[in-house]
């Protein structure tokens, strides 16, 4: 019984522990989603800047654009580009670390298996040495109602031989 408590203390044990690192792993998950969601949202002020880029003419009477106006569209473009690379970057860690998850659980799972596994061995093994033990007991409770037969049976003939031996001490005085 005894054992059973500490199995289930040791399970316990072992699903807290389970779920505090899975917290700190979702903790860290969670913050780089929101780094690359940030980048998403920032890449799409500046694509909102760049079409406004585009449409911008600044030249002779507004109908073309000026050196400056295609400079300032290149540089907002060149901008979109640098965060496209950063959001990769980001979603690249984003999926390390989801993979580093999904490792780290079939570790966790093929180790609780392992000892599920022992546990269940142990298990098996002490039922067996249970039984063993039972029909030790069977056997010697057996064996002790045929010494009980026995020593009746011993009883018995002392008590007829006592009885013989006093009839015949009687006869032979009388």
């Amino acid at each position: 019984m005894q054992f059973i408590k500490s199995l289930s203390f040791l399970l316990f044990f072992l699903t807290g522990f389970a779920v505090s690192a899975q917290n700190a792993d979702s903790t860290s998950f969670e913050a780089q989603r929101m780094r690359v969601n940030k980048l998403i949202e920032d890449r799409k002020v500046k694509f909102g800047e760049y079409d406004l880029s585009l449409e911008k003419k600044s030249a002779i009477f507004g109908l073309f654009k000026s050196k400056d106006d295609m400079q300032r569209t290149i540089d907002i473009l060149k901008n979109i580009v640098i965060t496209d690379n950063n959001i990769f970057l980001e979603t690249r860690r984003l999926i390390s670390i989801k993979d580093d998850e999904k490792q780290k659980f079939q570790n966790l799972a093929s180790e609780y298996d392992k000892q599920v596994s022992a546990y269940m061995g142990t298990i098996n093994k002490l039922q067996k040495e249970n039984e063993k033990l039972k029909k030790d007991i069977e056997n010697l409770e057996g064996s002790d109602n045929s010494s009980n037969i026995l020593l009746y049976i011993a009883l018995a003939i002392i008590a007829v031989l006592s009885y013989l031996i006093y009839r015949n001490q009687k006869i032979t005085k009388g």
